[in-house]
């Protein structure tokens, strides 16, 4: 398991490339249905187990809260984009991912502890 703090700055740093990444004109259909649902969970899975391992055991529920949170605004965000559309079911994708990033770490801690 990487450092609690390399965690932290490898989320900070993905959050950064994301947020600028999604507002390029050539983020309008980069990944292809259903493939876009999968690219959604799998990187709000990497997010949310990298905040967890960078915040500590108990902040689960602040990540999980804050992940959320984020895909909400994300997916909100996207009103003002030129080609993107919003919607419930990539926020879903997300909050699959976010889940999952979640229980994937807390698993693994509790096997080690």
């Amino acid at each position: 398991m990487p450092a609690p703090r390399v965690a932290l700055l490898t989320a900070l740093a993905l959050l950064a490339v994301y947020v600028w990444g999604n507002c390029q004109p050539e983020a309008a259909g980069l990944v292809p249905p259903p493939w876009d649902k999968f690219a959604h969970a799998l990187w709000f899975a990497i997010l949310a187990g990298l905040l967890v391992l960078g915040m500590g055991r108990r902040a689960w529920p602040w990540v999980l809260a804050g992940t959320l949170l984020f895909a909400g605004w994300d997916e909100w965000h996207q009103f003002a984009l030129p080609g993107r559309s919003p919607g419930v079911d990539d926020w879903l994708a997300d909050a699959f991912g976010i889940g999952m990033g979640i229980t994937v770490i807390r698993a693994t801690r509790e096997k080690q502890s």
